[in-house]
């Protein structure tokens, strides 16, 4: 097995997905306790495939990934990785009964991209959804991947909300998602169903994330926006390693655990960091409000131990992975979003 953190640059995608999928000991230990199949709903999104490839890598027995594969060569890449798939519209009613029964479950799939101008879908995917997969799961652990968007915005001199605190979701998508974890929560409640809410606040990776979004500005000498100041990060390779060890918080009544990097991070700090690294002085406009998107993801990290990638490390990658030429998905992440429409 090589290590996790082992790469100095990162200049192809080969070499990030190695990154991504290689598991710790710990994450092979937790894998090797799992008995049975395990199924990822929402498989081919952001993070499904290094998830499902992790799991394969770490000795799972048995991985098959859920989409609608509209991109034929995105479930062929998978299948090559050792994935099982199943095509398959979750919205479609008849398209749950027909899966195949697995004691473990990710529910991963859900709407965020374009849910301003789609709401009904969005709805639909986030909120009603994740009820059904519980009704259709309900003698399985489910680990119910939800957003850190549901929460009010917190204080930037703080560490984050924690999930005690007030939720307040704004606009549609986050509404839709805490709408999704009540009725999930209710349901597995009423069933007796083992659920564990897990409240994502931004996986990132080379591809994909607030640090690439705000490094695309920087070596395009374009400037910054600073409307939300301050943000949690957390290394993609990390989160998924994380889920990989998410199955024992599963339980009746429902666990809820925010999943996120520990430190508060500057938007500043992150653009100067990678405009150090480019030779170039970062630009900026508007101004840090007093409060941000932010989560204390210390009940999880507490139990599980810290990231293995930290933000000094990430910052060094994107900026080599620019400077490459690296491929991104081109889906920036609207962090800069205080209205919640995306």
């Amino acid at each position: 097995m090589s290590d996790v953190t082992s790469f100095e640059r990162i200049e192809t995608e080969a070499q990030l997905i190695d990154q991504m999928t290689t598991p710790t000991p710990d994450v092979e230990v937790a894998v090797r306790d799992l008995d049975g199949d395990i199924l990822i709903l929402g498989v081919a999104g952001k993070m499904g495939p290094t998830l499902g490839e992790l799991l394969v890598r770490a000795g799972a027995k048995r991985v098959i990934g859920v989409s609608r594969f509209s991109d034929p060569a995105s479930r062929q890449d998978l299948e090559d990785r050792g994935i099982e798939t199943i095509k398959a519209d979750l919205l479609d009613e008849a398209a749950l009964p027909d899966l195949p029964d697995a004691p473990y479950v990710y529910q991963m799939a859900g709407h965020k991209f374009g849910s301003t101008g789609n709401e009904p879908l969005t709805w639909a995917m986030n909120t009603l959804l994740p009820a059904q997969v519980v009704s259709r799961y309900r003698d399985s652990k489910i680990v119910y991947v939800s957003s850190g968007n549901v929460y009010k915005f917190a204080s930037t001199d703080g560490r984050g909300a924690t999930e005690t605190d007030e939720v307040e979701p704004i606009g549609e998508y986050a509404q839709s998602r805490l709408g999704g974890e009540r009725v999930a929560a209710h349901m597995a409640d009423r069933l007796g169903t083992d659920l564990a809410i897990i409240r994502l606040f931004y996986a990132t990776e080379l591809r994909y994330g607030i640090v690439l979004d705000v490094g695309q500005k920087v070596a395009a000498e374009e400037p910054v926006d600073l409307t939300m100041g301050y943000v949690n990060q957390i290394w993609q390779g990390d989160a998924n390693g994380y889920l990989c060890r998410s199955f024992p918080f599963c339980s009746s009544p429902t666990k809820t655990l925010n999943m996120t990097g520990r430190e508060v991070l500057s938007v500043r700090s992150i653009a100067e960091a990678i405009g150090d690294k480019l030779g170039i002085e970062p630009t900026f406009m508007g101004e840090e409000a007093p409060t941000a998107l932010l989560g204390d993801a210390s009940g999880m990290l507490d139990t599980l131990g810290e990231p293995h990638i930290g933000i000094d490390q990430i910052t060094t990658w994107v900026a080599g992975w620019l400077e490459a030429g690296g491929r991104t998905l081109g889906k920036p992440t609207k962090f800069e979003s205080r209205t919640g429409k995306f």
